[in-house]
């Protein structure tokens, strides 16, 4: 049975990405309610992104003394806030203001519930609890953009945030209510947190969620047209891969957390592998509609299964001052996701065909693969639950 605390955090999560989400099926509704171009639209999605990567490490800083339990609370609250703004933006700006406003409770909020997740569970079941907790992430992908995407098509696109506001108020009064008040925020406050940030072994996992959401994205970001120009699929068709995408990373993350408790660095070395061989053989299965589909399926399954080992890696390496790097590693990811955006568009500009873009997406993956590999050297033989830990706090 799942603790409620872990509940009540994936809940919260679920809302997260739902916000995140949501407004890319609704550009259309959004571009002409505010009178602006579909493009133009499209960069909430772009200052989404950047105002995790910006606000991860400034909210990190904002709540690095304050109690956990309280410093979530105060990263809902803004996440309510930023989308109460959403739903009465009056104009394209105030919008984009408030779309960058909830997404500097983002990063914090993963970063932060990742470490709390982890403080309530046995050792051998940590990987599985973060994984639990970013689930409502992934299952804001099934369940939250198709149901939140159809609400605003027809009751109007400002009805899916006031939904969303529900959901944080419900997902809020449980945390209020489930989570212990005795979880102390960073001991050294931020002194040492940056003091962690030095060592190469907190920033290596971070590197590698990067490269990881790189290789992700600089396919993902363009699977509708690759789906529609290559394997010949309809609009409609692209709807159910990508809600077949939904099912892999979700079933993938509770993978990844299962295994990882056993053996976290073959997880994500596996993780890897896989996606490199899933991505190679995507150059050749885009070309049907039924091998597409099952291999954006399995695509979904093994990206997913390395983000809450690595989270869970940053969460040990900087183990006496968590909480800045856990957070971090979250802009991390972000950032990989606009990076592999960009990589992918410049190379379709350079004239590289959306069939060859699984090509670079794999080549990504194997140098996310060698830097795994890397920090075996630095990995005595211990414990499972203890083999994340790079190097020894001095």
């Amino acid at each position: 049975m799942v603790p409620p605390p872990i509940l009540a955090l994936a809940a919260a999560s679920f809302g997260i990405g739902t916000t995140e989400f949501v407004i890319m099926g609704l550009l259309p509704d959004v571009a002409r309610s505010l009178e602006v171009t579909v493009p133009q639209a499209g960069y909430l999605v772009s200052g989404y992104a950047m105002g995790v990567v910006v606000g991860a490490p400034l909210m990190a800083m904002a709540t690095a003394r304050l109690p956990r339990k309280t410093a979530l609370l105060a990263l809902m609250a803004i996440f309510l806030l930023g989308n109460v703004g959403c739903a009465v933006a009056p104009n394209y700006w105030l919008l984009m203001a408030a779309r960058v406003l909830t997404a500097f409770a983002h990063g914090a909020f993963f970063g932060i519930s990742a470490v709390v997740a982890s403080d309530l569970v046995p050792r051998h079941q940590r990987t599985q609890a973060v994984s639990l907790v970013f689930s409502g992430l992934t299952i804001a992908n099934i369940l939250g953009v198709p149901l939140g995407t159809a609400l605003g098509q027809v009751t109007g696109w400002r009805s899916t945030f006031v939904a969303v506001v529900a959901i944080g108020v419900i997902a809020g009064l449980a945390m209020l209510r489930f989570l212990p008040s005795g979880l102390p925020g960073s001991a050294g406050g931020l002194s040492s947190e940056f003091r962690a940030l030095r060592r190469w072994s907190v920033l290596l996992p971070m590197i590698i969620s990067a490269v990881s959401s790189v290789s992700l994205f600089a396919t993902f970001t363009y699977i509708a047209p690759l789906l529609e120009h290559v394997a010949g699929m309809t609009p409609q068709a692209v709807t159910g891969a990508l809600f077949v995408f939904g099912i892999g990373i979700t079933l993938g993350n509770f993978a990844g957390g299962r295994l990882a408790d056993k053996s976290a660095l073959a997880t994500i070395a596996g993780a890897f592998l896989a996606v490199t061989l899933v991505m190679l053989a995507f150059a050749f299965t885009s070309a049907a509609p039924l091998p597409a589909v099952l291999t954006v399926g399995v695509w979904g399954f093994v990206s997913f299964a390395v983000g809450a080992p690595l989270q869970l890696w940053v969460v040990d390496a900087a183990t006496e001052a968590p909480n800045l790097a856990s957070t971090l590693n979250q802009g991390a990811f972000n950032l990989g996701n606009a990076l592999g955006a960009w990589i992918g568009g410049m190379a379709i500009s350079l004239g590289v065909g959306y069939a060859d873009l699984p090509w670079m997406s794999a080549a990504i993956a194997v140098v996310a693969l060698g830097l795994t590999l890397s920090a075996r050297n630095g990995v005595a033989a211990r414990p499972a639950q203890d083999e994340l830990v790079c190097d020894t706090p001095s």
